[in-house]
C-alpha cells in the first residue's frame, strides 16, 4: 500500500498560521485506503508521519522513527490536550528519546555485561547506543518501518531483521483508536534458527504537571544499582506502592516493578482528566527525572536485565521462542475526561 504524501507546512508559504492550526487540530484524511501524512522538512530529507484521528483522539507515528508516536493528543471541544509528551523537531535526526512513545523489542531495557546464556551457550548482544555503556531496548526503536497498511483509524508497520545479530527477527505494530482509546499490539516472530528469549513492552513519555497522580499497584520491585541494573528484590515501600492515584515521587526513580495486574490510572486533577492503562504484562519500569514535564511508565512483560536474573529468562517474564513462533503484547490507553475507570486487558499469547 503507497501512503499519500500531502505537501508540507514549507512548502507552503502564503497559508496562514491560523488555518496550519486549523488543519492540525482536524487532519484531512484521504481516503479508506490511505492515511493522512504530515511532512517536516529537514536536512536530510523529509520525515513523514501517519496521522490517526476520530472525535476523542489524535495520533501522530512516524514509521521511519523506529515506529515510534510523535504525539497522542485528547480531543475535547476542538482543543488537542497532549497526553503523552510531544515530540518538539521532528527530524531525520530525531532522537527516540526525544519521541513520545516507542516499541520496545525483541528485549526491554538492560542487558548486564552484554551477553546471556541460553542452554549452557553463551550469547552476545551489541552495545546499541553510543550514550549507553549496555545494550538496550533491543533494535526495534532504532529501525526504520514499513508502512503496510492504513486508513482513517489503524495503521500497521512491519519490520524485517533478516541479519539481527543475535536477534533475526519478523514484527508488527498495529495502532488503532477506538473511540477514546489508543490500541497498541505488537507481534514478533522469530526468524532465526536459534531459540532465544523475546520480550515486548512500549515506552510513553506522558505529560507531568505538578500534581500528576499515579495508581499502579504492584507487590514488589527491583532495586537498581548505579549502573541502573537491578540488584535487590524487595517489597514495595509505601512511597512507591500506588494503590491509589498517588502524587509522583520528587525524586528519581528508575526501577522494574513486579507483581503488576496490568492496570494502571495517570491523574492529572487540574485538568481534569485521566488516563487508564491495560496491558496484558506483569512489569512495569517507572521513571521519574526530577524537574522534568514527563515521565515514563512502561508496560512490559520482564524486569531489567531479565535474561540475567536468578532461575533466567523465562522465570523473569520472557518467552522463549524457536523459529517460527510469535509473541503478541497489546497496551490500551483510554483517555477519560474525570473519574477513574477500569479496563480488561487481554492476555498474551504464544503462537506457532
Amino acid at each position: 500500500m503507497t501512503v499519500a504524501n500531502l505537501v508540507s507546512a514549507s512548502s507552503q508559504p502564503s497559508q496562514s498560521r491560523r488555518s496550519r492550526l486549523a488543519a492540525a487540530a482536524n487532519p484531512v484524511l484521504p481516503g479508506p485506503s490511505t492515511s493522512a501524512v504530515a511532512v517536516g522538512e529537514t536536512s536530510e530529507g523529509d520525515v513523514a508521519c501517519v496521522t490517526l484521528a476520530n472525535a476523542h483522539l489524535r495520533l501522530d507515528v512516524a514509521p521511519t522513527l523506529g515506529g515510534g508516536i510523535t504525539r497522542f493528543d485528547w480531543r475535547n471541544d476542538g482543543a488537542l490536550t497532549p497526553i503523552f509528551r510531544r515530540c518538539r523537531h521532528v527530524t531525520a535526526d530525531t532522537q527516540p528519546n526525544q519521541l513520545a512513545c516507542y516499541p520496545l523489542l525483541p528485549y526491554s531495557n538492560r542487558i548486564g555485561g552484554g551477553s546471556f546464556t541460553v542452554a549452557g551457550r553463551r550469547v552476545d548482544v551489541p552495545r546499541n547506543h553510543p550514550d549507553e555503556p549496555l545494550p538496550i531496548h533491543g533494535d526495534g526503536w532504532q529501525s526504520a518501518w514499513q508502512v503496510a497498511e492504513a486508513d482513517r483509524e489503524n495503521v500497521r508497520l512491519t519490520l524485517e531483521r533478516r541479519d539481527g545479530k543475535p536477534y533475526a527477527y519478523r514484527a508488527s505494530q498495529a495502532y488503532t483508536l477506538d473511540g477514546p482509546t489508543l490500541v497498541i499490539t505488537l507481534e514478533i516472530e522469530n526468524t532465526g534458527r536459534e531459540t532465544l528469549p523475546f520480550g515486548l513492552g512500549v515506552h510513553p513519555f506522558f505529560v507531568r504537571d505538578a500534581d500528576t497522580e499515579l495508581s499502579a499497584a504492584a507487590g514488589g520491585l527491583w532495586l537498581s544499582g548505579d549502573d541502573w541494573l537491578p540488584v535487590r528484590h524487595v517489597p514495595a515501600p509505601p512511597a512507591w506502592q500506588f494503590g491509589v492515584a498517588y502524587p509522583l515521587p520528587e525524586t528519581i526513580v528508575n526501577h522494574a516493578f513486579t507483581g503488576w495486574s496490568g492496570q494502571a490510572a495517570v491523574v492529572w486533577p487540574k485538568r481534569r482528566l485521566s488516563l487508564n492503562i491495560a496491558a496484558d504484562t506483569d512489569y512495569y519500569v517507572l521513571y521519574t527525572p526530577p524537574g522534568e514535564d514527563f515521565f515514563c511508565f512502561e508496560p512490559v512483560d520482564h524486569p531489567i536485565n531479565a535474561v540475567n536474573l536468578a532461575g533466567g529468562a523465562s522465570e523473569n517474564g520472557m518467552t522463549m521462542l524457536r523459529r517460527g513462533e510469535c509473541l503478541t503484547r497489546t497496551f490500551r490507553f483510554t483517555v477519560e475526561r474525570t473519574g477513574l475507570r477500569s479496563m480488561p486487558g487481554a492476555r498474551g499469547s504464544r503462537r506457532q
